[in-house]
């Protein structure tokens, strides 16, 4: 639930909680600061940011190695690695900034959702541990908004609403208008796998090592090894064009680029030992996903026209936002077609961090959006729901 947050002259905020809670000492300070704390998935992520778009710090801990035995994530495993590193994390982007919590933070920002619920139990479970015991504001973060928002943070001027914004990842895949914090129209999501997912799991066919190092893994080593591949060599269908009423709807499908995939191999008996062979599937199948996502954008920069939506820019963020050839792609189709920029986050910041957790904070808490310290995590929150 949301409490109340009055502004008040010279930058002093007061803040006062229902149920009995005591009040917050007014934050005197300009510009304030936000501790920001991540754990949807599998990185433990951690970073304070400033009201006046500063990043002072960022800590992260990686799980790839921890997982890619099993050629996937594992939610207990995360789990426990967020149990064991998190408080490590959290002192680290302490340590680097050179700050005490309870002197030189202001709010604690925590993921509340989308994600693996043990996961963002971890994360939300110390993020309002913190808040209450140093009686600091408490920010839920939706996971997704935070990520639509770090554009804002990372550009010399921040992005103006409204803006379309693609959000790519391993478990999204997002369409949307975003007119504002707190304010998104959803125009299309996928209806099945998200295209980090069919990444991940292409690769896992072609049967290649995880790249290593943040925002590695096994999608960014089927990007690597597609660079160098021909994608002409074999054919797949484009998701959702054999049916008209599919292909003029907004939604995406990847599920099945993968399969076809699989099928080009079985049917060909396709050697997989041979390194051209996979460099050519690799590339066959990200050009199949690239031309998918830029049709479901076409219809999407034709909705906003028709609904005289004048829009700022494309904004692209999530982990496969970090891809390069998506993003020439995309650069192409917004300014050839539509002379709007495309906005993308530096591709560290492109996948889950504490960074864009820590500005959402700073976002939210400007127009008064701060939350009680019993809100629970929402494994599944539909980004439409906020502002409801």
């Amino acid at each position: 639930m949301l409490i109340a947050l009055k502004h008040v002259r010279n930058n002093f905020y007061k803040l006062r909680l229902s149920r009995n809670y005591s009040i917050f000492s007014p934050i005197t300070r300009s510009p304030f600061t936000v501790l920001g704390i991540e754990t949807s998935c599998d990185d433990t992520g951690v970073a304070i940011v400033n009201s006046d778009r500063q990043i002072i710090s960022e800590a992260i801990h990686l799980q790839q190695q921890l997982h890619e035995p099993y050629g996937g994530i594992v939610p207990n495993l995360a789990m426990s690695s967020h149990q064991q590193n998190l408080p490590l994390v959290i002192r680290e982007a302490l340590d680097k900034a050179n700050m005490d919590i309870a002197r030189d933070i202001d709010v604690v920002a925590v993921t509340r959702g989308p994600g693996l619920p043990a996961c963002l139990g971890n994360g939300l479970s110390a993020g309002k541990a913190l808040a209450a015991a140093l009686r600091k504001p408490l920010i839920g973060v939706h996971h997704m908004e935070a990520h639509a928002l770090t554009a804002r943070l990372t550009q010399p001027i921040p992005v103006p609403f409204p803006f379309l914004t693609l959000l790519i990842s391993g478990g999204h895949t997002l369409i949307l208008v975003a007119h504002g914090v707190n304010n998104y129209t959803q125009l299309g999501t996928t209806i099945d796998d998200s295209i980090g997912e069919a990444y991940d799991k292409t690769a896992r066919l072609l049967k290649l090592p995880w790249l290593k190092g943040r925002g590695g893994g096994p999608g960014a080593a089927l990007e690597r090894i597609a660079e160098k591949g021909d994608p002409k060599k074999y054919k797949v269908p484009i998701p959702m064009t054999k049916d008209k009423r599919r292909k003029e709807e907004m939604d995406l499908s990847f599920s099945g680029l993968k399969t076809s995939i699989s099928n080009l191999i079985t049917n060909y008996n396709l050697d997989l030992d041979d390194e051209d062979v996979k460099r050519d599937l690799a590339s066959t199948f990200q050009k199949t996903a690239i031309t998918h996502l830029t049709d479901k954008l076409e219809l999407a920069f034709r909705w906003c026209r028709e609904k005289d939506i004048k829009l700022t820019a494309l904004v692209v963020s999530g982990g496969v936002a970090s891809n390069k050839s998506i993003r020439s792609s995309l650069e192409s189709l917004a300014t050839e077609r539509y002379n709007l920029p495309l906005i993308c986050p530096p591709p560290h910041l492109c996948t889950d961090n504490g960074v864009m957790v820590a500005w959402t904070g700073v976002e939210r808490f400007r127009i008064g959006l701060v939350d009680e310290y019993i809100i629970d995590h929402l494994p599944r929150w539909p980004i439409t729901t906020l502002g409801s």
